[in-house]
């Protein structure tokens, strides 16, 4: 009998990146509403060097929980796929100038 095909470690990266690219969007809105302030970790960069930063370390703890959670089996792929598509969309569209301007 061959081994059980797994794919949950490929599943933790999609929904780990859909939730940094959701972070993205929700920091750089935040932001722009006056809502939270990012710190500058980079000087010449600015405030994004510190936004930046919190998505990627947001992405790296949920890819980091998700992977250990799923590592060893098969997880369904039907709603993982969905979820980390919803969230990158929203993710870029938090991203976009227009919106902010509706929370200034």
């Amino acid at each position: 009998m061959p081994p059980a095909l797994t794919n949950g470690s490929a599943l933790a990266a999609f929904l780990g990146g859909g939730a940094g690219a959701f972070a993205m969007g929700a920091i750089a809105l935040a932001n722009e509403a006056g809502w939270f302030v990012a710190p500058t970790l980079y000087g010449p960069a600015g405030g994004v060097s510190g936004r930046t930063t919190l998505a990627a370390v947001v992405w790296l703890v949920v890819w980091g929980f998700l992977h250990r959670r799923w590592r060893d089996r098969h997880v369904e792929p039907r709603g993982v796929y969905p979820a980390a598509l919803v969230l990158t969309v929203l993710g870029i569209i938090g991203t976009f100038p227009p919106l902010w301007g509706l929370f200034s």
